[in-house]
């Protein structure tokens, strides 16, 4: 990626966070400045999201193609789509301890993140435990597959068969978004911010994949 694309990504990212951080919100009911931390801890969310489902579509390439590019195009993939569940994982418990008491409550989307991280946390021990390249990408593959098709079970579905103390979600049932316009405008930032560092990093991370790839096979 250019230099532009790194800076750009750089200059968002500074203004979403000292905008987040500093510009003052409209009062909300029950939540009041703590909503500021949805300018983080959504968009982490929503690239977990992009993560998981990018490992998936490489996984079914790989099988497809057996080209050991998209295996490792879906490792890097799920690697920081684990990297940014926890991060969202950290911002929610940090929002529920401000605002429930507790950093910890197994509530529904608490738990259901939970089982999230253990089924992608399974998936790295996996790939750890199986030393042939080629069996490792195939039996990968089909685990990212399995576990993308749950992630939105656990992201979207579970969450809404039970009562959770979770605020209502960015989009409501109408379809609409309930936001201060200053909000909604640093918000929508954030996610194109967040977004573009994913995009920016996992090329970072793919490049770096595929070199330690190569020196693994050459020294095999």
């Amino acid at each position: 990626m250019n230099r532009i694309y790194e800076y750009s990504v750089f200059i968002i990212i500074a203004l979403v966070i000292f905008a987040g951080i500093v510009l003052p919100i409209p009062d909300i009911p029950a939540l009041g400045d703590k909503a500021r931390v949805l300018y983080f801890h959504v968009p982490m969310s929503w690239i977990s999201v992009v993560a998981f489902t990018m490992s998936l579509w490489y996984a079914v390439r790989y099988l497809r193609t057996k080209n050991i590019d998209y295996d490792i195009k879906s490792f890097s993939a799920s690697q920081l789509g684990f990297l940014f569940c926890i991060l969202a994982t950290a911002t929610g418990s940090l929002w529920a301890k401000f605002n429930w008491g507790s950093f910890w409550n197994w509530d529904p989307r608490q738990t259901s993140i939970f089982i999230l991280l253990m089924i992608y946390g399974a998936y790295f021990a996996l790939r750890s435990a199986i030393d042939s390249e080629e069996q490792k990408a195939r039996l990968s593959s089909v685990y990212a597959i399995v576990a993308g098709i749950t992630m939105p079970f656990f992201i979207f579905i579970m969450p809404r068969l039970v009562e959770t103390l979770h605020p209502d979600p960015i989009i409501n049932n109408s379809g609409k978004i309930n936001m201060d316009t200053s909000m909604l405008i640093i918000f929508l930032t954030s996610l194109l911010g967040f977004t573009m560092l994913f995009f920016w990093v996992l090329n970072m991370k793919t490049r770096l994949e595929f070199i330690k790839y190569k020196i693994s096979s050459n020294s095999d």
